[in-house]
């Protein structure tokens, strides 16, 4: 494995809105080797014609030399693209204006025949007469869905362009449904997130938000950085205006080729990618940025995996319960508490064999896991990376299912084995696609069939419990729950059974359910129950009612999953 700089999003003259109309191929790709690029993508608007006029370019070169006819100018052109075709891989690709305008990046292996791209264009209905102008706008194109899909069936990676500024799948500001922004960022056919604030960290930055921690939006996503350059260097005057490779990624693969990128993306290895650095800076620690993140519900830590004290069972435990979820990372070795030190793990070979034969074992169904060593501040950590499996429900000795939520893992009830046992079958959802009607100025969504849709009134937090019925048999309380992390609605509930925050939810369900109005800071028809601190931050317990006079009650409630009227009630103004 070694560490490869690649810029994924430039533009050529053959974009009609390039800056810099006067630049050839030759000049991209030296200022490509000037900033210390091995892999880029030209990826021109709805096009491939600046690929080609480069491919075209060398290629007549290389007849006038088989002829005996290059002039010394000439030759020395010729020469200089091997030189730098040697240096810096070229891959072929195209950003596509889809519906409501948003871009998507197509990349393409180099062996993919420029005919075929263009078919594929032809498919996602560019017009014929304008395959070699470069625009933006195209007129009515596929929708988002279907350009993934035709990316994907033809080889390439379908990346979403800047997906979260203008023009972008995620982007604020763009009134659409949340239905159809989880399903334009989640499709299976979606390959990466191309992001402007990959250097950002925490909650609040893109790749932090899906990082598989939110629970409408499950699935972690590979995201990357790209300069979308329509110039070879910065604009001075305008420091959004990047040149070639100013905003550029690392990747981490076993060689330089288009398939070696490929199956970084369609990994679960999240370690492999990096935002790159011009400057000397310290070097990127996936794991000290892991350890500062801290467990959640994708990533846990374990000191030991000893036999005894049953912390050998913890980490099989937490494996079975990130492939029932969505997926996620262990680190053996180290504390969740970050300032008690690094342990380490001794005869590292020895534990990962160890490891390997517990999870084959202990699991079922089979699990494939990949399970690697690493040093962090010179002790030997063993990582554990375990996919989103794709036959839950998966157990632990035949019986114990597990199921995480946030940062715990605990056995699932029925109905969540219910819904696993769903979820792992493969027919049971059809995805229908999000398409713009003739004449339509806005999206109309159309949700995916396996996602729920929230009422028509003000939507429910996304974090938190709500209690949404109890009944009494025998002296005995049974709820009916619905975690708001993943929407899943689990019956016969009781405080004995209850998990960590579900427990928390119904003891103050039965605190406040008897007299709703007492001590509530109401703003309209939207309420505050009470504020529970826990270290740095906070969770809400909330009430809302309807035009009738029901209440529906939300307890441990968190600032991510809030938004709109309860950012109001709760006095958090948005970022």
């Amino acid at each position: 494995m070694k560490w490869y700089t690649m810029d994924l999003h430039l533009h050529t003259p053959a974009s009609s809105d390039y800056q810099q109309p006067n630049v050839s191929s030759l000049d991209i790709l030296k200022r490509a080797e000037a900033q210390g690029l091995d892999m880029v993508a030209i990826t021109d608007h709805n096009t491939v014609a600046g690929y080609r006029r480069m491919n075209e370019e060398i290629q007549q070169l290389e007849m006038l030399k088989g002829l005996n006819r290059l002039l010394p100018e000439e030759k020395s052109r010729l020469d200089e693209y091997h030189r730098l075709l040697g240096r810096v891989m070229v891959l072929p690709g195209f950003e596509f204006t889809a519906t409501f305008g948003f871009h998507i990046l197509a990349v393409f292996s180099p062996d993919k025949p420029l005919r075929e791209i263009e078919h594929i264009l032809l498919d996602l209905n560019i017009p014929a007469d304008q395959l070699d102008k470069g625009s933006v706008t195209v007129g009515a194109s596929a929708d988002v869905l279907a350009a993934y899909e035709k990316i994907n069936a033809a080889g390439g990676l379908a990346i979403a362009a800047h997906a979260n500024s203008t023009n972008g799948v995620a982007m604020r500001g763009f009134r659409f449904g949340g239905q159809t922004k989880i399903a334009y960022t989640q499709d299976p056919n979606l390959h990466a997130l191309e992001v402007t604030d990959l250097d950002r960290k925490g909650r609040h930055s893109t790749a932090g938000f899906f990082s598989g921690t939110k629970p409408e939006y499950p699935r972690r996503m590979h995201c990357i950085q790209g300069s979308d350059a329509h110039r070879v260097e910065n604009d001075s005057d305008r420091r959004k205006n990047l040149g070639v490779g100013d905003r550029a990624t690392d990747v981490r693969l076993a060689n330089l080729s288009f398939e070696a990128l490929k199956s970084l993306f369609l990994g679960n290895d999240f370690a492999r990618t990096r935002p790159h650095r011009h400057k000397a800076e310290a070097a990127f620690d996936f794991i000290q940025a892991a350890s500062e993140e801290g467990a959640n519900i994708v990533q846990d830590f374990h000191e030991s995996m000893t036999v005894r004290g049953g912390k050998l069972y913890a980490v099989i435990a937490d494996v079975c319960a990130f492939a029932n979820t969505n997926g996620g990372t262990i680190y053996i070795g180290m504390n969740r508490n970050p300032q008690r030190g690094i342990g380490g793990v001794a005869s590292i070979s020895q534990e990962i064999s160890r490891l390997e034969k517990e999870i084959s074992d202990r699991i079922s169904p089979e699990l494939t896991c990949s399970i690697d060593a690493h040093k962090f501040r010179s002790k030997d950590i063993i990582r554990v990376l375990v996919p989103r499996g794709d036959d839950p429900p998966y157990a632990v000795d035949d019986s114990k299912i597990y199921l995480r939520t946030e940062s715990e893992t605990g056995m699932a009830v029925r109905d969540e084995i219910v819904e696993m046992v769903l979820r792992g079958q493969p027919d049971r959802h059809k995805e229908e696609p999000i398409t713009q009607p003739e004449g339509a100025e806005k999206p109309l969504p159309v949700p995916p069939a396996d996602v729920k849709a929230e009422p028509e009134t003000e939507a429910a937090p996304r974090t938190g419990v709500e209690i949404v019925t109890v009944e009494e048999r025998q002296g005995v309380r049974y709820y009916t729950v619905r975690d708001l992390r993943n929407n899943n609605v689990v019956k016969n509930v009781t405080r004995k059974s209850a998990r960590k925050l579900w427990h928390y939810a119904v003891t103050q369900y039965d605190k406040v359910s008897e007299d709703p109005q007492s001590e509530v800071k109401w703003q309209g028809d939207l309420g505050l129950l009470n504020i529970q601190k826990i270290g740095n931050f906070s969770r809400y317990d909330l009430i809302q009612r309807d035009a009738k006079g029901n209440y529906r009650f939300y307890f441990g409630v968190t600032e991510d999953g809030i938004d709109d009227n309860w950012q109001r009630v709760i006095g958090i103004s948005e970022d």
